[in-house]
């Protein structure tokens, strides 16, 4: 059974800083892409940043509204991805989403977790 938990939101002033992390489970980690993406209450689901498998040297794409706020890793020893997250501002306030995604295009989804950012 295939799970990712998220973890590490709550509720942050603006310019604070939170870090996410998302663990895998029932996966071989290394081989998915990986990916973050958030929903703020009203809208769609959208891409925050992604990391590619092991396989496929980890490559990193961010959206242009977290470039050089935001940072994705992975630790593939512990089935982990992380979102180190400075600067916050009031409009990244969201529910944000942990993502896997195959070679196969095969997608899991984690349950999400809430970021508040405070003015």
């Amino acid at each position: 059974q295939v799970q990712l938990v998220e973890s590490g939101g709550g509720l942050v002033q603006s310019g604070g800083s939170l870090r996410l992390s998302c663990a895998a489970s029932g996966i071989i980690f290394s081989h998915y892409d990986m990916g973050w993406y958030r929903q703020a209450p009203g809208k769609q689901r959208e891409f925050v940043a992604t990391i590619t498998s092991a396989t496929t040297g980890h490559i990193i794409n961010y959206a242009d509204s977290v470039k050089g706020r935001f940072t994705i890793s992975r630790d593939n020893a512990k089935n982990t991805m992380y979102l180190e997250m400075n600067s916050l501002k009031p409009e990244d306030t969201a529910v944000y989403y942990c993502n896997a995604q195959s070679s196969l295009r095969t997608v899991y989804w984690g349950q999400g977790t809430q970021v508040t950012v405070s003015a």
